[in-house]
């Protein structure tokens, strides 16, 4: 949206010495901030280092909860994961039988020289730690570019989801949840106090839930979500003298942020944090969907977009409706001078040869749970990936007697976000010579990845032919709800020319354009002899059984249920991976809009 001082300031330049720096300064950007699933923001600016720090949820992938630095609000750098070694909650991951279970909501704080974040586990567990339901999770480091800097975590009973952290004047911990309800949180005891306060309902949308307390001017202002996660999410505020309230809502214009009944291209406006930069301007961060109202294609799920905040002294703050081009306060100078942690700039490509024996994996990949150990490793072949008995799909019935099948007990699946609208991700399948057919047979391929019931998949693997005989082939295929099942492509078989033999294969998804992928294959570093095997549209993976998620794109290997317990038959026919590359072509800032 054009911003009227674009017109004035030609008027104005006389007097801008004499003018309020709200007015004599200004600056654009461009959402999302931090592109691809990144629900649920929570952000702070740590002054001793002029840096920004934020959090977001991930559920039951893993590594979770990461960490993103900058200094600048536009470059962000993955530095850590909060949630990185099983360890930390042992057996929690592979109790878990829910696609959207997991870690939900984190808040992110800096108090008395430490890091905190906290969330609630949704979900099962076992193991060292039993986590039935719903359980507070609390994370501490005073480095939060290390992953081991973040500790095990403390666990406490909870009733409700999205717990804050507020400590008062006076030192006390407090933790703000779904409801809205306020208990003092004891740190030695690992237990909420009770009974709860009640503080506030919100306006009358559903779920009030994703509270913040601020304390600013003698003033205590809780923000909230409400109106739930889809169309009508939205944020709401009031406050209060004391922090256990009363508190009375804002009547000058609640709510004060959403994009419901509007037809922005940003949806599902809400669950913000609020946070101030070196120059005491406020800031907002929060989540949206890029797809419009009609809400039917928006694979990348929800993402963390960036807004300025007013808020003069005694007042309600003001927050800036959220477009694809925002306009605001003056940013901090452009600057990349951030050079620990584990992960990369969000907006860097992929480029990963996997050569190195022993390298680290980079830290923006991720895993379906917690993987089991020695699934995935580098080698100097390339990343060796040991199949898992159950396929990208798996039984995942809670009530599966063959949980080796499930998923729960980790896939041989490593992905990344997706992070642009338009896309191209290729990766190199070494040496990889599949025994058994069919169903019962050993594959490798490439996937658009939602949840293990929403995904688009390219696989390389032996099919029985008309001869009686089997055959090399690429096999594109997908899994889908009911809801979705007119939209489904057919499976699509392609036999392997014999040309291809013992050379690399080549797999790729590419974006046709805005809504639609494309899965292809070819010989490596031979353009030319490209088979295009399918296409899906993108609808397929936006929703559907992973409404809080977004896509992943990566690779997995198979060997279709074939073996027993947890081993394919003979450990299984690894799969070998190199040349990973990633590479972001535009964004949809707009219908229609790619920058």
């Amino acid at each position: 949206m054009r911003n009227p001082l674009h017109f004035l300031l030609p008027l104005l330049l006389p007097f801008l010495p004499l003018l309020p720096l709200s007015l004599a300064v200004n600056s654009t950007f461009t959402n999302p901030i931090l592109p691809g699933w990144h629900s649920d923001p929570s952000c702070i600016y740590h002054a001793p280092s002029l840096t920004f720090f934020c959090a977001v949820s991930t559920f039951i992938a893993f590594p979770g909860l990461p960490i993103y630095a900058s200094q600048d609000l536009i470059n962000w750098k993955l530095i850590s994961h909060v949630w990185n070694r099983e360890s930390q909650i042992p057996g929690l991951s592979w109790g878990t039988p829910g696609q959207q279970d997991g870690m939900y909501a984190p808040t992110l704080r800096y108090h008395d020289g430490e890091f905190w974040v906290v969330c609630e586990w949704i979900g099962g567990g076992g193991g060292g730690q039993v986590l039935t339901g719903l359980k507070g999770v609390l994370f501490r480091s005073k480095d939060p570019y290390e992953e081991n800097g973040w500790g095990d975590a403390l666990i406490f009973d909870v009733d409700k989801i999205d717990p804050d952290l507020f400590w008062d004047d006076d030192g006390k911990l407090y933790v703000a949840t779904q409801g809205v309800i306020l208990q003092e949180l004891d740190l030695e005891k690992g237990e909420l106090s009770v009974p709860a306060v009640p503080l506030w309902n919100g306006t009358g949308g559903v779920w009030p839930e994703g509270p913040h307390i601020y304390k600013k001017d003698g003033w205590y202002y809780l923000m909230i979500a409400e109106g739930g996660t889809a169309l009508n999410h939205a944020i709401t505020i009031a406050r209060a003298r004391s922090v256990k309230g009363p508190y009375e809502a804002y009547t000058g214009g609640n709510p004060i942020l959403t994009n419901r009944r509007t037809g922005e291209w940003f949806q599902t406006v809400g669950h913000g944090d609020l946070f101030q930069d070196g120059k005491g301007k406020w800031w907002g961060m929060c989540l949206a969907t890029r797809g419009g109202p009609e809400w039917k294609v928006f694979p990348m799920g929800r993402e963390a977009v960036l807004f300025p905040v007013t808020w003069e002294e005694g007042e309600w703050p003001v927050l800036e409706p959220v477009r694809g081009r925002m306009s605001g306060w003056e940013l901090p100078a452009p600057s990349r001078n951030i050079s620990r942690g584990s992960g990369p700039w969000i907006r860097e490509p992929d480029v990963y040869d996997f050569s190195v024996a022993g390298e680290p994996i980079p830290g923006n990949l991720m895993y379906w749970r917690v993987p089991r150990e020695g699934v995935v490793t580098t080698t100097a072949k390339g990343l060796q990936m040991i199949p898992s008995r159950n396929n990208v799909t798996g039984v995942v019935t809670p009530a599966s007697p063959n949980l080796e099948l499930s998923g729960q007990r980790g896939m041989a699946f490593i992905g990344r976000r997706q992070t642009d609208t338009l896309f191209d991700f290729s990766v190199d399948l070494v040496g990889f010579r599949p025994s058994g057919v069919g169903s019962v047979g050993s594959e490798a391929g490439i996937t658009v990845f939602l949840t293990q019931l929403n995904h688009i998949d390219l696989g390389v693997v032996l099919l029985p032919d008309p001869n009686g005989t089997s055959t090399l082939s690429l096999r594109f295929r997908t899994e889908v709800p009911p809801s979705m099942a007119q939209q489904r492509p057919a499976e699509k078989v392609i036999a392997i020319p014999a040309a291809w033999e013992n050379e690399t294969i080549r797999l790729q998804v590419s974006t046709l354009n805005t809504t639609h992928y494309e899965l292809s294959a070819s010989i490596a570093n031979s353009p030319t002899s490209k088979i295009v095997v399918g296409s899906a549209w993108a609808g397929l993976v936006s929703g559907g059984t992973g409404p809080f998620t977004g896509v992943l794109v990566g690779v997995y290997a198979t060997c279709n249920g074939a073996g027993s317990g947890l081993n394919c038959p003979n450990g299984g026919d690894k799969a070998f991976w190199q040349r990973w590359r990633y590479t972001g072509r535009g964004q949809e800032v707009a219908a229609g809009v790619v920058v």
